[in-house]
């Protein structure tokens, strides 16, 4: 039997405007969505992996939604031919049920815990969510200030920018990918994250995102060279014409993009510069130059001691953010090891069966 196919992503990331949750989006269209609660250790990340790996070998295709937080940690999965989802939704991922019992099931793996052993130990247990909470509230500052450093980058080449040129390459490039090509139908719309900032820095999925696909094409330019700006336009027009899209916003500024994809047609575009830098290695990839066509030649030479004070800036800065996720994962880890000490997994396992059970009287798992 053929196994299924794994796309990897983040619905949710460690940004400059705090905790951004694209969770819903991803639950959209699904008619079956269990919601796992209990606290660090509980097991949900386990619960998720094991039916999802179980899915794929049994030859669907599913979506590991990836933790930002917990480098080894999954959030999700979603199994879109049979419109079933698997989500941690606990805090920070606030899931809010549309039809409580009739899509969204909760899960309580709290059932599995010894309240009475966690309670002997609650003193702990809230100082070590307090210097959480307190470590990401320093990681969340330290995004947004280096945010600010990154719009002094951004200045710059803005300052250089010609926009003529800009909209002249978003029209090519309108032209190239969609010609007259149209579809009478409404676009899903899929907002996610193709990376993040993780405590062990910024990781990315791009390869696994694209593979498979016709043709790729890589971004390349400077901070402020339009390249987010060429791809919301890109965006825009594909759901005008009908065509499915995801959107994959930047892990950093949620509120810029770092690709698209339309599967229907075969194509990626996504920004190919640090800290997801990417070059092309198949005949059918191209590059899209920003600098080269949009900015005013020479400006990196004539600015080059300003755009190396700000790039050092915004590295340490970044480096000090990222130091904070480190910060609260340890506190993180600690809270695992209580609460693993109180927890029963056998009935862990139960649940774990219920649900595949469950799954099952839909599809055919394979032991």
């Amino acid at each position: 039997m053929k196994t299924g196919n794994i796309l990897n992503f983040y619905a949710g990331g460690n940004t400059a405007q705090g905790f951004t949750n694209l969770f819903d989006s991803s639950l959209q269209g699904l008619d079956r969505i269990y919601i796992l609660k209990g606290g660090p250790g509980t097991g949900k990340s386990s619960l998720i992996r094991t039916i999802g790996n179980e899915l794929v070998k049994g030859g669907y295709d599913i979506w590991f939604i990836h933790c930002a937080s917990d480098n080894d940690s999954l959030d999700g999965l979603i199994a879109p031919e049979l419109k079933i989802g698997i989500v941690d939704g606990t805090a920070p991922h606030v899931i809010e049920p549309r039809l409580p019992g009739a899509v969204e099931q909760y899960v309580n793996l709290g059932a599995a815990w010894d309240a009475d052993q966690l309670s002997d130990r609650r003193l702990e247990i809230e100082s070590l969510n307090a210097g959480m909470k307190e470590a990401y509230e320093r990681a969340y500052a330290g995004f947004a200030e280096t945010l600010r450093i990154h719009d002094d980058w951004e200045k710059i080449y803005i300052a250089n920018m010609n926009y003529k040129a800009a909209d002249e390459l978003t029209l090519e490039y309108s032209q190239l990918l969609f010609g007259v090509k149209k579809q009478d139908k409404k676009s899903r719309v899929d907002h996610r994250f193709l990376g993040a900032a993780t405590p062990r820095g910024a990781v990315d999925f791009v390869p696994n995102l694209t593979e498979g696909l016709a043709k790729r094409y890589f971004i390349k330019g400077r901070a402020g060279s339009g390249k987010s700006t060429l791809l919301k336009k890109l965006a825009a027009t594909a759901i005008e014409r009908g065509f499915d899209v995801e959107i994959y916003h930047c892990g950093f500024d949620p509120n810029s993009l770092d690709m698209i994809i339309m599967r229907e047609l075969g194509i990626a575009m996504f920004d190919s510069t640090a800290p997801h830098e990417y070059f092309p290695d198949r005949d059918t990839d191209e590059l899209v130059d920003m600098y080269e066509r949009c900015i005013k030649p020479g400006t990196d030479e004539l600015h080059a001691d300003a755009l190396k004070a700000v790039k050092d800036r915004y590295a340490a800065s970044m480096k000090q953010s990222i130091a904070y996720l480190a910060e609260a994962k340890s506190y993180h880890d600690q809270l695992e090891e209580i609460y693993v000490q109180a927890m029963d997994f056998s009935i862990v396992d139960q649940i774990t069966k219920s649900i595949r059970q469950e799954i099952a009287s839909l599809v055919i798992i394979s032991d």
